[in-house]
This record gives C-alpha cells, structure tokens and sequence, in this order.
C-alpha cells in the first residue's frame, strides 16, 4: 500500500508556513519507504512575524516527491490504494491577542510523529515552529498530587552490563508488549554505530526485539522521559534516532553516557485529570526521537490526577539544532490502552491511534514560558471525541473543547504558564 504525503499551505500568512493558534504551529508532514532512509523536507528558517491574518488551508498530495491530482488521490484513498501519512494542522484562532514583533523570534514546539505500517519502514518528519504567547499571569496555586514513580528510577543504568533481550524495566523504564517489538518502543537498525558519524539506511522492524547494532528506544512513567539518545549521530537526511544501544557483544549501552539515568522528570506543571463519569481515556505520547509512532501510554481513570510530561526545551533533544516539545493523542472513553497508544487500532480503526480526535501539544521553551496546545487530529482524522476538554489553572486565556468545538471559535486553542500548574480536565 502506498503512501500519501498530504500538506497544508494556508494562504494570507506573512513568512509563517501555516497560520497557528498563538501564532504557535505544529503542523506535520510525514512520509514512510520501505527499508531506505528518505530525504526530509528542509525546516523553516526562524520565524519573523510582521502580520498574521486568518485565511483558507488548502492540501495538496504528494507521493514519492510529486504532488498528484487531489481528485485522483481521493479516489485512490477511498479504493484503499494508498493510506494517507499525515497529521495534525491546527488552522489559525482568534481566541486570544496575537504577537507581532519585527525580531527574530526563537524556534519552539516542534511536535513529531511517524507512523509505522506492515512492513520494516524509515520515517521522516518535517518540524515545526512557535512562537511567543502573551505573558500568563504570575499566581500559583498547589499543583495535583502526582501518581507516584517506580522507585528505581533514579538508580544510574550499568552501561555495557545487561543484555539486550529485555526492556531495563529494573531502571524505570516501561515495556509496551502490544508494540510487537519485545516490549521495546523502537527498534532502529543501521549497521555499525561509529560515534559521531551521521547514519543512513535505517530499517526499523515491527516485530522481533532489540539484537545486536540496533537502537532501542523505550518509554517511561507518566511525568518522565527518556534521556538517551546519539547527540552526534542523528539520521544523516534528518531521521530521529533515539534509545540504548545494542552493542556487538549483545549488551545495552548508554548513547547519551553525561545522563546516566535512562528516565528523568520534564518541566513538570501540567497535569490531566479524570474526571469523567466511570469512564477511562487514554492519551498517547509519541516515541520522539525514535520512530514517532503514539506508543507511550498514559491511563486516565475516573477520579485521578496524572502528571503530563512536560519537555523543557532548553534541555531535551534537538532536531537539526532546533528545540522539541511534545505531542499526545487524546483517545474516546473507554479505549483500551493497547488499542489506543498504538498506530493503527484494530478495534477502533477510524478513531484510535494515529486517527485519535483530538491532539494535545505541551513543552517548556527557552524563554521559560510552558505552551499547551488543544487541536483537532487533521488531516488524518474526522472522530470526534466524545467527552469535553479544559485548560485551567495559572493560564493565560482560556482553552477548552466540547462537541467538535474549540473555545474562540477556531480550529484549536494555546495557552501559556509561566509559573504555578495547569491542569487539563476530563469531564462529560
């Protein structure tokens, strides 16, 4: 089955690709080709905002590198010839004031993801860029009591010492058996690892598990993230490569060995709470850097406060030299876990995984300033979900979505913090 690659240009937008909420973009673009490493679109130079005006999106298919009739990619799509390889584009809002600045703003919340079909693929995607939001006010108030942490987390991982066939879960990390690939989030493979050196042709398996010269990327609890990554071997056409290493002798190593703690804390002060009505939802972080798929659980149960990981942009991984943030995948009530934080659901075919409703965006920037973002899942998906959404806590502005709608009127909604929590409520 082929895949589409679909872009969105939004006209009347000076120098930003697509207009955003807050002047915050977290558009996507995405490919997949079997077995080969595939070129990635270039990023968007830093962003010089003069004047945001809201006009139409309009999409535009693209399959190995040439764009193709819409009319004949929809046809297509409909015979299921061809699976679109898209995400989210939140259009432009009006919901809260817009920054117009002549400087150079610096580059933020990069939100990523790739999908993985039924076959060994390289995924690509193209970043995105951000931008400042109005100061939030600076009052604080008792953050949630978060669910507690394994408590071996803290415990530095034994680089070299423990074998490749099992996830260290003995150091805080999490197995994802529905993933297929032993429990393991990734499995990237490209021969040697010689430090350093960009790599190319990278394979990543959907089944089996981590064997020798593979990545291995793996999850962590709610409210922490992964720490190891190659810092000086990242894909040579612009892949994410990220996880432990599998050496020659069938041993993990640390990629990043200055971290010697393979889960560590985000910036922390975001949280979600449950508070349906007898009902769970699960929202689904993708494996960034890794094969991006939305493999990282997190189970919201009635009642319960959890914390959101929260990316501190200053300190966490890089793509290209520009910052990342996060991206979640917010699933209708009472999907299983497994047939949520997955690529595609069998269960739940247009509604779950990668066609999950709603999207959640959250990262920390340079500036100190956390951005959390609501946004419907589009292109990909037309779900909608079935239960309300809403920001609150020390913001700026309001955010929050009910029956297909976000607050302002727009496609999607941004608010900031700057001290203090935020918590994203559940509720019927």
């Amino acid at each position: 089955m082929k895949g589409f690659m679909r872009t969105a240009v939004a006209a009347a937008v000076v120098v930003v690709a697509v207009a955003q909420p807050h002047n915050h973009q977290h558009g996507h673009r995405h490919r997949h080709v079997k077995n080969a490493a595939s070129p990635i679109d270039k990023r968007a130079p830093a962003v010089v905002v003069t004047e945001v005006v809201e006009g139409p999106t309009e999409y535009k298919y693209v399959l190995d590198g040439q764009q193709v009739d819409p009319e004949e990619a929809e046809k297509g799509i409909e015979q299921g010839l061809y699976v679109v390889v898209g995400s989210t584009t939140p259009s432009f809002t009006s919901a809260a004031p817009i920054i117009s600045t002549s400087t150079s703003i610096p580059q933020g919340g990069q939100f990523f993801e790739i999908k993985t079909q039924a076959a060994p693929t390289t995924s690509e995607a193209a970043p995105t860029t951000s931008s400042a939001a109005p100061p939030p006010p600076a009052t604080s108030s008792a953050a949630p009591a978060p669910v507690s942490a394994p408590a071996n987390i803290d415990e530095d991982f034994p680089s070299g010492k423990l074998k490749c066939d099992k996830v260290p879960t003995e150091y805080g990390a999490v197995e994802i058996p529905w993933a297929g690939t032993g429990g393991w989030t990734t499995i990237q493979q490209f021969g040697p690892w010689i430090k350093g050196q960009m790599v190319n042709n990278i394979v990543s398996p959907i089944t089996g598990t981590c064997v020798k010269q593979s990545m291995c990327s793996y999850a962590c609890p709610p409210g922490y993230q992964k720490t190891q990554w190659p810092e000086d071997s990242q894909g040579a056409t612009g892949q994410s490569v990220g996880g432990l290493w599998c050496n020659d002798e069938g041993f993990l190593e640390l990629t990043r060995p200055s971290h010697a703690k393979i889960c560590e804390k985000g910036a922390g002060g975001v949280f979600i709470k449950n508070n349906l009505s007898g009902s769970s939802s699960a929202v689904c972080r993708t494996d960034y850097p890794g094969n991006e798929a939305m493999l990282i659980p997190l189970e919201t149960t009635p009642g319960n406060t959890y914390p959101l990981t929260n990316p501190d942009s200053s300190t966490y991984y890089e793509w290209q030299g520009k910052h990342t943030t996060a991206q979640y995948y917010v699933n209708n009530k009472n999907v299983e876990v497994e047939q949520a934080c997955t690529w595609v659901s069998s269960k739940h075919p247009d509604s779950a995984g990668n066609w999950a409703p709603l999207n959640i965006g959250v990262g920390k920037d340079v500036h100190g300033i956390t951005y959390i973002s609501l946004f419907p899942n589009l292109p990909t998906s037309h779900a909608q979900l079935d239960f309300k959404i809403e920001i609150t806590g020390d913001i700026s502005g309001t955010c929050s979505y009910e029956n297909g709608q976000y607050s302002g009127g727009g496609n999607g909604c941004t608010v900031g913090l700057r001290d203090g929590t935020a918590t994203i409520v559940f509720s019927d």
